[in-house]
């Protein structure tokens, strides 16, 4: 089953379609890595997921049943953009003022284990605006979380956090997914932190869809190489491919040769050092998400 499935979905804003028949599917259970350079479409996907804002033309299902259904709504929490809070309020309150506005049952209860979840009981009483913004990524969190949803949606949680409010996050995120198997469709610009948790990608240009693909699908798509560090690398290509028939290779300077489908460093590296070549170093290169989205979006960019 999908937690999430659009259909033909567009969202067009004047001549312009922001979402262009995008077709996603969220498996449940699942943490969906969202990805896409600025203005690709990923917020108002999002949006548009939730009910924010009225799709164009298409469809949102989820959970196998349509958008407009009442009690499917209710099992999606969401954290796009900024987290909604009150300044003035403690954490505490904050929580139990949506948990009243929701109409769940026994609020400050709910409040109180949402915090401690997400590790802001210590914080309970103090005001959201001496939360520091980590701090109050996971308050908003906490907000989210209120409904006992089976799917959270966010939007760039860990846009702006240091490196400590990062990790205390991405471990709350991973308790959650372990331990009330929530499906999470979040979207990041930190790639190399997004491939610490994901279980499958959706990547979208201009509003479009490039590629939807497992983690376990994409380790496979990877182009990892052996960088051979070595002078006069289109002389040593040619011995290597001599004496060793290589057939997938590229020669990145006169002092770099990358090495497809092959990692023997030991052969490689006596070779070289046999016929005087000055082998700098040698180490296999594996290809991270970063560079993956990059070469799919045919070069350096903003994710």
């Amino acid at each position: 089953m999908n937690a999430i499935t659009t259909h033909d979905l567009c969202k067009k804003y004047g001549n312009k379609n922001v979402v262009n028949n995008l077709n996603l599917e969220v498996p449940k259970g699942a943490i969906y890595g969202f990805i896409g350079r600025n203005g690709a479409g990923k917020s108002t996907t999002q949006k548009l997921v939730c009910g924010l804002i009225n799709a164009s033309e298409g469809e949102v299902s989820l959970f196998e049943k349509p958008l407009t259904d009442v009690d499917v709504r209710s099992k999606v929490g969401t954290l796009i953009e900024q987290p909604g809070l009150y300044p003035g309020m403690s954490a505490l309150d904050n929580v139990i003022m949506q948990g009243y506005s929701i109409g769940v049952d026994d609020p400050k209860k709910k409040a109180l284990e949402a915090l401690d979840t997400v590790g802001l009981s210590k914080a309970a009483k103090k005001k959201a605006k001496h939360l520091s913004l980590g701090m109050k990524q996971r308050l908003g969190l906490a907000i989210a979380m209120l409904g006992d949803p089976e799917l959270l949606v966010l939007d760039e949680p860990i846009n702006g956090l240091d490196p400590e409010g990062i990790v205390q996050l991405r471990q709350v995120i991973e308790v959650l997914h372990r331990d009330k198997g929530i499906t999470f469709f979040m979207s990041s610009h930190i790639l190399g932190e997004l491939s610490k948790i994901a279980t499958h990608y959706g990547i979208i240009k201009d509003g479009v869809l490039v590629e939807q693909v497992s983690a376990v699908e994409l380790a496979s798509k990877r182009k990892d190489y052996l960088y051979v560090g070595v002078n006069n690398a289109h002389q040593a290509i040619a011995l290597l491919k001599e004496q060793l028939d290589l057939k997938t290779f590229e020669v990145v300077s006169d002092s770099e040769i990358r090495l497809f489908n092959y990692n023997d460093t030991k052969t490689i590296n006596k070779v070289l050092s046999a016929n005087d070549f000055d082998v700098a170093e040698i180490f296999l290169h594996q290809q991270d998400l970063e560079e993956y989205f990059l070469e799919l979006m045919g070069g350096n960019s903003n994710a």
